[in-house]
């Protein structure tokens, strides 16, 4: 009878999940540190509610453990590895799959050994998809050179390069430091439905290095040098072999500075007047080398 009543409180009255909000759509670091703590509270999978704001972690405060102070958990690299792509996908459940498989890899050591595993299959499968995604982003973008304000102004600096490309998982915050990396001689943009990032040119070495300093610094400032936007839709995007105006007028439209107040705006706004609402120049600052790549031209794979 005991059971029966417990079953219908369940029922009545079903216990309220605990609420995780991570910073952004891909935050391993964050999702880490949440399920580390989660797991020292011995809290079940299905007790936890997942969910991606800008706000720093908030369950695990509310339920009392701070999450730098739980305990380190032994797993198998191959999850870490996993983990580490399948958190970029767009799957909604993704945090909820990864969690249960940290949950049963640490109470059912036997399932490392477990092949035919449907959460395992399920998070490899993620884990690849996530992969191509980025190889393709890499390989097909292509960036289209247009003269903006800061090049008219300093033409030392080189044309700014802007690119669009739809991926299909939340890899920007991943690839765009490749980038930085790999094009760190030119001004360049980067267009996506999710977010858009700018940046640039930071000399021949990188953030206005003269060769001095480990290269592990310079790649630090080379990412610091990025600034994400707001996303842009896919119809607002220039066609392949669209004009520089075109090009010009999108890149406009997600950098400048007041797009950066748009939320509040909003809120404050009423809607019927936002369609007149100006818009202001964009503020640049300018690169310092003439080397660029030529309209047209691919990343590199």
């Amino acid at each position: 009878m005991g059971v029966m009543n417990d079953l219908l409180t369940n029922d009545l009255f079903p216990q309220a999940l605990l609420p995780v909000t991570l910073q952004g759509q891909a935050d391993y670091e964050g999702f880490r540190r949440a399920a580390r703590g989660l797991l020292a509270q011995n809290i079940l999978p299905d007790q936890v509610r997942w969910q991606c704001g800008s706000t720093p972690l908030e369950g695990l405060d509310a339920a009392g453990t701070p999450p730098g102070d739980a305990p380190a958990v032994s797993v198998p690299p191959e999850y870490v590895a996993l983990c580490q792509l399948a958190v970029m996908h767009s799957n909604p459940q993704r945090f909820n799959l990864l969690y249960r498989l940290l949950w049963r890899l640490v109470h059912e050591p036997e399932l490392r050994h477990n092949q035919l595993d449907a959460d395992m299959a399920l998070a490899r499968q993620m884990a690849e998809e996530v992969r191509h995604d980025m190889q393709k982003m890499k390989a097909q973008l292509r960036f289209h050179s247009v003269q903006d304000d800061t090049f008219k102004t300093r033409p030392q600096g080189g044309p700014l390069h802007v690119a669009w490309f739809e991926p299909e998982h939340h890899i920007m915050d991943t690839v765009a430091p490749l980038f930085a990396k790999r094009f760190a001689h030119m001004r360049w943009a980067i267009l996506t439905p999710e977010c858009s990032v700018e940046a640039d040119y930071l000399g021949p070495q990188g953030a206005g290095h003269t060769g001095a300093g480990p290269a592990a610094a310079r790649h630090h400032e080379a990412l610091a040098a990025l600034r994400f936007r707001p996303g842009a839709a896919k119809s607002a995007a220039p066609s392949a072999d669209a004009g520089e105006q075109r090009w010009l007028t999108l890149y406009e439209q997600v950098f400048h500075p007041d797009r950066l107040r748009r939320r509040m705006m909003q809120k404050e706004q009423p809607r019927h007047y936002r369609k007149s609402r100006p818009r202001a120049k964009p503020a640049f600052s300018a690169g310092t080398r003439k080397t660029h790549a030529p309209q047209g031209s691919a990343a590199p794979r």
